[in-house]
């Protein structure tokens, strides 16, 4: 095995954000913050340790001075329907070797587990643990672009050389073969970015273009669906997830290595609607409506679909792996058995390594089930660089791009048989695991507790539900038991036909997308520098990106537009705090 400093020819000094200092909007008097920061045992292992990191947990906001008395709360049957879920799980598991029941806990500590994730009725403060929303990894530093820049800040000392080395991979701009960089070079042939930060900027959100020529952070996914008993099998299966385009693959690059024509580029069009909330306010929603051209190598497939995607924020990642799958499935409710319209669907992948059937929960349509499946589909798809899990150095060449496949590659024997070795892989891998999730603003403000009710109380729970606490036989222990609020089942729901793109992706349908995570979003613009929402960024508010909801989720944005103008500026302050 070559050294890991043969690999990596980068400076990584200097890229470290600071970890000192306290979260910003904090408020007079007492902090019940727990001296654990957030895992649910005081008397586990792996709490955040030193008086330093203390001492700035300290700081953190817990009360606020003045709170609005709340009307008699409407939640007790929503409580009720979260404990009944346990019967789900056999249903989704069916002919999948899925987990139903938490493994890694005592009778006792299951009984604790759902008692702490059990939605609050009480608005007159915050949840103990609550401004500490991914547990004991939380970041307390200021609030600045770099906020979601930050290590986990329970990860020891000795690991952290690791996620800087990451982190300069993650930088990292690959270059077209050959090349005297011998250990950068392998770009495309055909590509959409040269590096992991290209797409997700400050580790945070992608954009649509907006008026300019580059979409680095966004593009179109290809695929048709399945036109056989063989093909429908091999997705139900969980053999493959969709079929890719006969020419252009899975997805349109717009980018190519010299001498070669890029694919094609992505036109987007929009169409103003206006839609009148219940008080008479109006508000103007644009609709996307997207095309393939200036295609290089002919015309799409006719049964090519294609959906444009935005790349997510990079926080909470190795968080959401460490959930256990028996409590992702203790939500899903796919017929519908409790009659309340919401009927979450478990996304089932194979582990790219492993070849295992497990549960996806990463991408638009959770179909990739770690964090390190997602990084290596990204290489291969986004940049055209392979790795050991996908090995094509060609990246998503086809064979009809015959002269992309004689492209040279940038695998250099000596190294490894792939362009981005094994040890590359492993420290994207670890540095995307351990992104810390910014700790909460206002958290107890008495306008984010009114819009914390109203967010309740309109259903929105129901997709976003607020708390889980990990596995406490996680690999890295550092994301062991720790009670993680990021406010989503990572389930596929029905949006309705406004947010359909028409592509399946393996059991997700054309209208069924996974809950994106919350926490973090309202740190978007001053993280990614713009407030563009959901999978395409057509939403360029939280307020549009409620109203674009429907399906299971139109009850839930029906209550929201009924809402009053002021009810709906606090659920849209809840959402900022988070």
């Amino acid at each position: 095995m070559p050294s890991i400093a043969s690999l990596i020819p980068v400076l990584v000094t200097g890229i470290q954000p600071r970890r000192v200092g306290a979260v910003n909007d904090s408020v007079k008097g007492g902090s019940s913050t727990p001296k654990d920061l957030g895992a649910l045992d005081s008397c586990d292992e792996h709490r955040n340790e030193g008086a330093e990191r203390e001492a700035r947990a300290r700081t953190l906001e817990h009360a606020a001075r003045h709170h609005r008395f709340f009307p008699k709360l409407r939640l007790p049957l929503r409580i009720a329907a979260f404990a009944a879920l346990a019967v789900a799980p056999a249903t989704i598991a069916a002919g999948f070797d899925l987990a139903t029941k938490r493994a890694d806990l005592s009778e006792a500590d299951l009984k604790r587990v759902a008692d702490v994730t059990r939605p609050t009725q009480d608005f007159s403060k915050a949840e103990q643990y609550e401004a500490m929303q991914a547990g004991a990894a939380t970041s307390v530093d200021p609030v600045t672009e770099d906020s979601f820049s930050h290590i986990s800040a329970n990860i020891p000392f000795e690991e952290e050389q690791n996620f800087k080395l990451g982190n300069a991979l993650f930088r990292k701009l690959w270059v077209s073969s050959p090349s005297s960089t011998q250990a950068s070079d392998g770009l495309g042939p055909l590509f959409n970015a040269r590096s992991c930060m290209s797409c997700h900027v400050n580790d945070g959100r992608g954009k649509p273009p907006e008026g300019g020529a580059s979409a680095t952070s966004m593009f179109l996914r290809l695929s048709r669906a399945a036109r056989t008993p063989e093909e429908e099998k091999a997705i139900a299966d969980a053999e493959v997830v969709n079929f890719p385009d006969p020419v252009y693959g899975r997805q349109l690059q717009d980018l190519a290595v010299p001498g070669l024509a890029a694919e094609g580029k992505m036109a987007i069009r929009y169409d103003e609607e206006t839609v009148t909330l219940g008080d008479g306010e109006t508000v103007s929603l644009r609709r996307p409506h997207y095309a393939a051209t200036n295609l290089a190598y002919g015309p799409l497939d006719a049964a090519t679909t294609i959906s444009a995607r935005v790349a997510p924020a990079m926080i909470g990642l190795g968080l959401i792996e460490a959930i256990p799958e028996a409590d992702i499935l203790a939500h899903a409710d796919p017929d519908d058995a409790d009659g309340n319209g919401i009927s979450g669907k478990a996304a089932v992948v194979r582990d790219h390594r492993s070849g295992k059937v497990t549960l996806g929960r990463f991408g638009w349509k959770a179909q990739n089930a770690t964090v390190r499946d997602q990084s290596a589909d990204a290489f291969a798809n986004d940049i055209g660089i392979s790795t050991p899990d996908e090995p094509d150095a060609h990246g998503d060449c086809t064979k009809a791009e015959e002269k992309c496949l004689d492209m040279p590659t940038g695998v250099q024997k000596r190294l490894g048989a792939e362009e981005a070795p094994g040890p590359i892989l492993d420290l994207v891998t670890f540095y995307s695991e351990n992104l810390a999730v910014p700790a909460r603003r206002k958290a107890s403000f008495a306008e984010t507790l009114r819009g914390k009710r109203i967010f309740y109380e309109t259903g929105c729970i129901s997709c976003h539900v607020p708390k889980f606490v990990t596995r406490r036989d996680t690999p890295e222990k550092a994301q062991s038991f720790q009670l993680i609020w990021p406010y989503s089942d990572f389930l596929l729901h029905d949006m309705g036909d406004g947010l359909a793109d028409g592509q399946q992706v393996g059991l997700a349908s054309g209208r069924e997308w996974r809950t994106p995570p919350l926490w973090g979003i309202g740190l978007t613009r001053t993280v990614s520098g713009h407030s563009f929402f959901l999978h395409d960024g057509r939403a360029r508010d939280l307020t549009e990106a409620i109203l674009w909801h429907g399906g299971e989720a139109e009850k839930a944005r029906n209550a929201f537009s009924a809402l009053t103008k002021d009810d709906r500026a606090a659920l849209i302050t809840f959402l900022e705090s988070l």
